[in-house]
């Protein structure tokens, strides 16, 4: 039973990728059909974002109300039924009504499947588990790409995530006899859910939210600016910047999967530390004038330097806070990662424009060493408390 559903959390998983990179991937032909500037893709990414940290921060009362099951479920229909509203969509405002259910369901399931994964599994799984994230997010392009390139348009593109999301739905539903917990499990269920304020005031929850806050910024300012300081500062030909920022993603995913048999050796925290270091290298590589082959290769590098930290430090929640509170603490780590997300990429990009994009290796830096310094805070902090 107990593989039945982890089967059934790895699905769940690749189909909570497949929608994350929609958006990006349909928006050059979208905003045109739908006469808006090309701007506005931020308006729904933000509504999406928005959503995504207000349903996180409900999590812990979510799950101690509903189970883990049933906020999974209740989750994938809410988001199935968004994106069946994007495919019928004809409307800049209409996208942008359907992108708050969109947000609200993804926030919910994110959080209770980690949550629930890092109490019941090992750290293998948990890298595993975004590594197969990886592979939604990868897939869901091509299915995009599919339907624009059949002439079906975006909007059938979405109607088939939504499709593949309901079916899912109905695999939980199905499924939720399996989501008990095991014999002496301490997840929370019941009682009084915690409040933001005495989330925060729990010693190692400043550090770990900070963690999670850089973790995303990296990450997604790496992703999004890497080919504009490729090709902008280093002189790499468009085509072969555009190629290397997308490995970049393809490094975290194929990074995930070796780190799931690594963690079989290394503790969570001395994985998070490998991902600190080799995210350094990286970052050298780009710096020093060690030419273009340097710069393409640290870029990989901090790919596969990103992989094992975010999974590393959720597993290490229970242990860190206890499981009774690990559900609060996750919803309030995932809000600050989509925090971090939604901000610190668009203020690299003002320093880019404003400044130079060479500072790109400089700000990672920058973000690395305060995250480095904020796991580290969190080791201290905890390791006393439960010393």
């Amino acid at each position: 039973m107990t593989s039945l559903l982890l089967a059934v959390i790895y699905i769940a998983f690749i189909s909570l990728g497949l929608p994350d990179s929609l958006l990006g991937s349909a928006w050059p032909v979208m905003y045109q059909q739908l006469g808006v500037p090309m701007s506005y893709a931020g308006i729904i990414s933000m509504i999406i974002a928005l959503g995504t940290v207000v349903s996180s921060l409900q999590s812990d009362r979510l799950n101690r109300a509903l189970g883990t099951g049933k906020v999974t479920a209740l989750s994938v229909a809410t988001t199935a039924l968004a994106l069946f509203g994007f495919s019928i969509s004809r409307k800049f405002y209409m996208l942008c009504l359907w992108a708050v259910p969109y947000g609200l369901g993804a926030g919910s399931v994110d959080a209770a499947l980690n949550n629930y994964v890092a109490l019941h599994y090992k750290s293998r799984h948990m890298s595993w588990l975004h590594c197969f994230w990886g592979l939604g997010a990868t897939i869901g392009p091509y299915i995009m790409a599919y339907a624009l390139t059949g002439g079906m348009g975006w909007n059938s593109g979405y109607r088939i995530i939504s499709v593949m999301q309901i079916v899912l739905t109905a695999v939980l539903v199905l499924s939720l006899p399996l989501w008990k917990k095991p014999a002496g499990a301490k997840e929370a269920a019941g009682g009084r859910a915690l409040s933001l304020r005495e989330v925060v005031a729990i010693p190692g929850a400043r550090e770990v939210m900070l963690c999670f806050f850089c973790y995303c910024a990296v990450e997604q300012t790496a992703g999004l600016w890497a080919s504009s300081y490729l090709n902008g500062y280093k002189g790499v030909d468009a085509e072969t910047a555009a190629r290397f920022a997308g490995l970049f993603y393809i490094g975290i995913t194929a990074g995930r999967a070796v780190s799931g048999f690594a963690t079989v050796k290394f503790s969570d925290a001395a994985m998070s530390r490998l991902g600190f270091g080799v995210i350094a290298l990286g970052i050298a590589a780009m710096i020093l004038p060690l030419g273009n082959g340097a710069s393409l290769g640290g870029l990989i590098l901090i790919g596969l330097g990103c992989a094992p930290i975010y999974p590393s430090i959720i597993h290490a929640t229970p242990a860190h806070f206890g499981a009774e509170r690990s559900q609060a603490v996750i919803g309030v780590q995932m809000a600050s990662a989509y925090v971090g997300t939604c901000l610190m990429p668009p203020v690299f990009g003002l320093i880019a424009q404003h400044v130079t994009v060479a500072l790109l290796p400089v700000y990672l830096l920058a973000l690395l060493a305060l995250m480095a310094f904020m796991h580290e805070a969190l080791e201290r902090k905890t390791a006393k408390r439960n010393g």
